[in-house]
Formats: structure tokens, C-alpha cells, sequence
């Protein structure tokens, strides 16, 4: 018989004392994983929706870029202070009446700009103004955003009352193509629902696995038309327009149908504001160039009106890939290296635990010693059988752990969702979680080679004797 059946079967005399070291070492090694799995899924995630597409998001001068980054990528905190729509406009390529291209300086070499309004929430989710080509940006290298049912809202302001959902929030909230639902304001639940203002639901989104899956998306215009988004413009000086109809621009009689939609006029652009505008460089300007040169250059221009817009006194702009890694490397990286510490001192606590439990037996098993040696073992048998018996709790306890770790991530899952928007579970991994087995191999050498020491030094006529 194999040592490893011999310190199994002794394993199996001592149930209640075995079980309870194994599930000690569990809790310690579910505590290791647990942290593991969750920083590696949070580092990637960052990793992943650092840009989700653009070079830069411009916001409001007051306010941190952090802030910036965090409410408008991550729908996390209090949006920032807004900026005059006109300063977006500034980011347009237009044609005058002529038909021909109008391209403002700032213009010069973007792709693609593209308003962001915040301010809204629904049942705590964050309703987030915009644009069809927001969904024009690719959320991962290559890969777009899609539709599991219906499609975008129209560009034209058509679809002002019409939104897109993501992913999490149909799931969350049970809506639905064809549901409408009313923002209400601000980012909390308590705030005040605009029951007059009614979103349908044209499209959800196929899940991303970024934090666009727990927001909903409306047009901007159907934003500025919310009661409080936009100044009323006779307020402000503004001639009051007859309403028109939104498709053909032809007044509107309301008397020839009672049922019919209430009309609400357009708001002119030097009313409106945005919360933070997303901007790609790149286009014709450099399609000339190989790929990885094109890149470069859009990279460069981008960093050129970075530095530019940080010296205005209208706006800043911050890129999201440098702040993403800040915010890894100042405060998700420490704390995981706290936790990871107070982790592994459990592990060792535990490990404590097996070599107590293992030494508290041995008095008990001198005869069964003596009795291994008078069959013809030697002492370093002996010795090696204890050892195998500590590694065996260890590699137990750790299986048990393993699962167990992956298990409480997993139950985790809704709560990091909705505070963190990073989608975890069962089955998330990461490879440096498999250092906690050759780790539990060294420590259970080491915390089980007193006990097996004592094993190595037991007399064997006492042994036999004292069963006498």
C-alpha cells in the first residue's frame, strides 16, 4: 500500500477532525479566490471600456477629468457641469446653403462627435441623451454594438420620444419593444418622475458586457424637451414659433384632431446644452495612410486638442485610457493588495489550523506508530505519511475553496452589477488564482512537518507499550 492510501485511510478514522480542518483551510482559500476573481474581472473590464471607442470626452471646465470619465463611461456619480451646445457644434463638419463643406478648425481631423446628455435615471438606472452614432463606436476591437430585438431610434426628430435599452436594464426592469416608460430626475430613485414625458422602447441592445448594458438611451432632442432640460425660449428673448409638424415643418392644427399628440415646439440650439461630447479622430484625412501610421496620426491629433481645450476656459478634456489606468493603479490596486494581504493571513491561519489539528492527534496514534514501525516502516516512512496527510487536508480544503470562492463571486454578481456595472460569475477565472495550489502544496508541507517530526521521533517500544 502507497503512502498516499496510507495517510488517506487515517484521514478517514478522524472524520469530524478532518472535516472541519478541510473546511477551515476552505474559507481561506475561498477568501484568496474570491478577491483574485474579482480584481482580475474589475481589470479587465476597465481595461476593456477605457474608450469604448473615442479619444476623447469633453465636459464642463468645473469638475474633475475623474468625475468626467466615471459619469459619462461607467454611469457612475453626479454628471458634470454642462457646455453650450455651440461649443459641440464647434466639433461638426456642416455645408452652407451652397452645398459646400463648412469645416470649422476643430473639425479638422475628427471622425465622429457625438453629444452626451445626463441627468436622468429610471428605477436607478441612468438615462443617457444622445445620438444614433453613438452605436456607431466599436466597444471592443472590432466588434459593434447590436440589436437582440428591434433596432435604434431614428436620427431625425422623429424619434425624439423613442429610446434603446441595454441589455441588463430589459432584464432588470422587464422592458420591452413597444413599453414606454418616464425618466425621472436626477440619479436617484426618490427624484421626480416626468409622467408627462413618455419614451417607447424601439430597440435593446444585445449584451456588451460593458456599462452601457445597464443604461437606456434616448434621443437628445426628446431630452431637451423634458420639462427643466432646456430654458423656455420666451423666457429668454426668443420669438415663439407656431409649433410644426417634426416631418414635413408645416404648422400644426391641433383643432383638426382632439386626440391627437400635443406638439412641442423645437428648442433652438443656443438653449440647449450637453453634459460631455465623445470624440474619435481619424477619417478621410489619414485613409491615405497605412493602418497603424493612420492610427498614430489620429492618436497625435487627438493629444494636440487635448492640450488645446485644457487651456480654454469653456471646457476640459479628458482621455479616458490615462484615466482609466489611474484609476486602476491609485485605488483598485491598493485595496485588492489589502484585501489579498488579509486573504493570504488567512490562509495561513488556516494553515496553523492543520498543523494543530494534525499535532493534537498525534498522542493519540503512538501505538499506530509504533505498530507501522514494528511492520518493518522507517522513521522517514512515518514521517512521509504525516506529510502526505497535511497535504492531503490542504489540497481538500482548497479543492473545496476553489469552488466555493467562484461560488460567492458568483452570488455576488447582482450587487457588483449595479454598483460597479462589471459583470462577474461562476465561471470567471483568472490564472493567478492557480497559485494557491502549489502555494497550499508549500504550506502544507511546512505546517504538517512538526507534526510529522514528533511522527519521526516516536519510540516504539513506548508505543507498543502503552497500548498494554
Amino acid at each position: 500500500m502507497n503512502l498516499w492510501k496510507i495517510a488517506w485511510r487515517s484521514l478517514q478514522q478522524r472524520p469530524l477532525t478532518s472535516t472541519l480542518t478541510c473546511l477551515s483551510m476552505a474559507l481561506g482559500v475561498a477568501l484568496v479566490v474570491a478577491v483574485i476573481t474579482t480584481y482580475a474581472v474589475v481589470e479587465e473590464s476597465f481595461n476593456r471600456n477605457r474608450s469604448l471607442g473615442y479619444h476623447l470626452i469633453v465636459g464642463g471646465k468645473n469638475g474633475s477629468k475623474l468625475e468626467l470619465v466615471m459619469s459619462t463611461v461607467f454611469h457612475i456619480g453626479r454628471p458634470e457641469v454642462p457646455i453650450p451646445f455651440s461649443y459641440y457644434k464647434e466639433f461638426l463638419r456642416t455645408t452652407d446653403a451652397d452645398g459646400k463643406p463648412v469645416v470649422p478648425e476643430r473639425a479638422k481631423y475628427v471622425e465622429v462627435a457625438v453629444p452626451i446628455c445626463l441627468g436622468d435615471n429610471y428605477q436607478g438606472y441612468r438615462v443617457v441623451a444622445t445620438l444614433p452614432a453613438l452605436f456607431d463606436f466599436e466597444y471592443a476591437p472590432n466588434t459593434k454594438y447590436a440589436y437582440s430585438k428591434g433596432e435604434c431610434f431614428a436620427a431625425d426628430q422623429s424619434g425624439w420620444n423613442q429610446a434603446v435599452v441595454g441589455a441588463e436594464v430589459a432584464r432588470r426592469t422587464g422592458l420591452g419593444l413597444g413599453d414606454t416608460f418616464a425618466p425621472t430626475h436626477g440619479t436617484g430613485e426618490e427624484g421626480q418622475v416626468h409622467e408627462e414625458n413618455q419614451f417607447k422602447v424601439v430597440g435593446i441592445l444585445a449584451p456588451t458586457g460593458t456599462p452601457n448594458d445597464r443604461a437606456l438611451f434616448i434621443h437628445m432632442e426628446g431630452f431637451f424637451r423634458i420639462e427643466g432640460h432646456a430654458p423656455e425660449p420666451e423666457k429668454n428673448g426668443a420669438a415663439a414659433s407656431p409649433p410644426t409638424d417634426n416631418l414635413t415643418d408645416k404648422p400644426v392644427d391641433n383643432k383638426a384632431d382632439d386626440k391627437a399628440e400635443p406638439h412641442v415646439q423645437d428648442i433652438p440650439d443656443d438653449l440647449k446644452q450637453v453634459t460631455a461630447i465623445l470624440v474619435r479622430y481619424g477619417g478621410d484625412e489619414f485613409s491615405v495612410y497605412p493602418a497603424n501610421v493612420a492610427q498614430s496620426m489620429a492618436d497625435a491629433a487627438a493629444g494636440n486638442e487635448f492640450r488645446i481645450i485644457n487651456r480654454s476656459d469653456v471646457a476640459q478634456a479628458a482621455q479616458p485610457v490615462e484615466m482609466v489606468t489611474r484609476v486602476l493603479e491609485r485605488f483598485v490596486a491598493p485595496t485588492t493588495y489589502i484585501l489579498m494581504g488579509l486573504t493570504v493571513l488567512t490562509v495561513i491561519v488556516a494553515g496553523i489550523g492543520v498543523m494543530v489539528g494534525i499535532y493534537n492527534t498525534m498522542l493519540g496514534r503512538r501505538h499506530e506508530i509504533a505498530v507501522m514501525r514494528a511492520l518493518g516502516a522507517s522513521r522517514a516512512t512515518v514521517m512521509l505519511v504525516i506529510l502526505c496527510e497535511s497535504i492531503l487536508l490542504s489540497l481538500i480544503g482548497g479543492a473545496a475553496g476553489f469552488v466555493l470562492g467562484h461560488a460567492i463571486v458568483a452570488a455576488a454578481a447582482p450587487w457588483i452589477v449595479d454598483y460597479t456595472g462589471v459583470t462577474v460569475g461562476l465561471l470567471s477565472f483568472d490564472w493567478r488564482s492557480l497559485i494557491v495550489v502549489p502555494g497550499l502544496v508549500v504550506l502544507a508541507s511546512v505546517v504538517g512537518y512538526l507534526p510529522a517530526l514528533n511522527a519521526y521521533r516516536t519510540d516504539v517500544v513506548k508505543g507498543l507499550a502503552a497500548s498494554a
